[in-house]
């Protein structure tokens, strides 16, 4: 499968970003309240509203924060399951990759995929109304991508802690 080489990690770790503890709060309070009001934000910060939204936008200019969105219940629109979706491909050279990242994209029912090490290549976030949905999308979809050697299924039970927040405890301010 796909690897970290020792230099990646190395340079991932050496060129840590560096933000003040004014911005670490402001990233922390922005995780959880994304539309909160810069003159809020300020507040809680220790800024004057000038200096927050400066320091805002540099964040959205870096590409720190990336973007605002309304999270949506999955069951209260009519997804009523969640699937991870392990894929394994026939080769690791050549087109295949890359056209399977490419096909994946256009799949509105996949939510995320991540190119990971162990058992399988790829793994897929998928929502679907119902089972009779899955196996339409696996057998009519999925398992006809050029490449596509297996899949493996983990329904979830239950949806313990979602994800959205990223951990920033690694970060000290500047």
């Amino acid at each position: 499968s796909f690897q970290l080489s020792c230099l990646e990690f190395y340079t991932n770790v050496v060129n840590m970003p560096q933000f003040d503890a004014q911005e670490l709060k402001m990233l922390r309070i922005l995780q959880d309240e994304g539309r909160k009001p810069v003159s809020e934000l300020a507040a809680e910060v220790g800024l004057s509203t000038t200096p927050c939204a400066r320091r805002f936008e540099g964040l959205r200019k870096a590409g720190v924060i990336e973007g605002f969105g309304a999270r949506l219940d999955r069951e209260a629109v009519g997804l009523g399951i969640e699937v991870f979706v392990g894929v394994s491909l026939t080769a690791h050279d050549g087109h295949l990759p890359e056209q399977f990242r490419e096909h994946v994209m256009r799949l509105e029912a996949v939510t995320a995929c991540w190119a990971v090490t162990g058992g399988q290549d790829f793994l897929l976030n998928v929502m679907l109304p119902d089972v009779e949905a899955l196996n339409r999308f696996l057998m009519q979809e999925l398992l006809r991508i050029e490449g596509v050697r297996d899949v493996r299924t983990n329904l979830v039970l239950e949806n313990v802690k979602r994800p959205g927040r990223l951990p920033l405890g690694h970060l000290t301010p500047a």
